[in-house]
């Protein structure tokens, strides 16, 4: 397949199935460039339990979760996702779904970073973090607790969402006092919280991921605004003006629809607040299958 047919492949792709793609091809790059030059190259990247080494490296709050110790440690955090993001989506767009995973990794990361700077039993210890599982942990709870009544299948036997979150909430909590990989169930309790929060906030109507939306926004817009010249910007105004009014009538008519759009999925997702997922008919159910596919 040549690398246009990839771009398209990859252009099809859901939200959340780009983010596993990324993750999976990291894996692979890291793997390589850790077998030809060194394991180190990691550490700049992975999050470090010293806060003084993480000032020095303050993107490590994001970039540790693209990186992975082991294959099946990326195969289950990227099963996960891949069943617990096609959920989120059939619910709510891609920004969304970005607002909840990244809000997730960043505070898993701040709370194993706070943990191991001030609990006595953990500061000197000499580790690092890495995993995608405090984001996979915020989208897998926030479903949990927005539709908590909604059945999976899981191997032979029908549960809740409710009782899956629980479930993994509590293997993490019983799993700490054992030692092992306590930083990476600090995480994954920081991931789990913001996904609890996030869905109990959406239902009181207040989306608490609007201002880190924004700023990510904001710091596109940056990078988009300095591609272009001046000069450029200048020969693109007087097309501006001469497609004003078509332009106009175009936006109105696209405008209109989208409000239509979104009106629908409220009312849905209103429902779904009110009575559960289940109580929603089969044509509503596509349809927010549908509006999830587009986004």
């Amino acid at each position: 397949m040549n690398g246009g047919g990839l771009r398209y492949q990859y252009a099809r792709l859901s939200v959340s199935e780009k983010l596993i793609a990324i993750n999976v091809v990291v894996f692979i790059v890291m793997g390589l460039v850790s077998a030809l030059i060194g394991p180190n190259i990691e550490n700049w990247f992975a999050l470090p339990q010293d806060f003084f080494e993480f000032l020095v490296q303050p993107w490590s709050l994001v970039t540790y979760s693209f990186l992975h110790a082991g294959f099946f440690h990326i195969l289950w955090n990227m099963y996960i996702l891949y069943i617990a993001g096609r959920i989120l989506l059939n619910l709510f767009d891609g920004k969304r779904f970005l607002n909840i995973y990244f809000l997730g990794v960043i505070l898993g990361g701040l709370l194993f970073l706070l943990s191991y700077n001030i609990f006595p039993a953990l500061i000197g210890q000499r580790t690092a973090l890495v995993g995608a599982s405090a984001g996979v942990m915020a989208v897998l709870i926030f479903i949990c607790t927005y539709i908590p009544n909604q059945e999976v299948r899981i191997i032979f036997f029908n549960v809740k969402l409710w009782q899956v979150g629980l479930f993994v909430v509590l293997m993490d909590l019983i799993q700490i006092p054992l030692g092992g990989n306590v930083g990476g169930h600090l995480a994954h309790l920081g991931g789990a919280f913001l996904g609890y929060v996030y869905a109990r906030q959406l239902f009181k109507g207040i989306d608490i991921g609007e201002g880190f939306s924004k700023f990510t926004d904001s710091f596109a817009d940056l990078f988009k605004k300095s591609t272009v010249s001046g000069g450029e910007q200048r020969k693109k105004a007087p097309m501006k003006t001469v497609y004003r009014k078509q332009k106009t009538a175009s936006r109105a008519r696209s405008t209109g629809n989208k409000d239509d759009h979104q009106q629908k999925i409220d009312a849905i997702l209103d429902k779904i607040s009110k009575s559960g997922y289940e109580s929603l008919s089969k044509a509503e159910k596509d349809y927010l299958f549908k509006a999830g596919k587009e986004d």
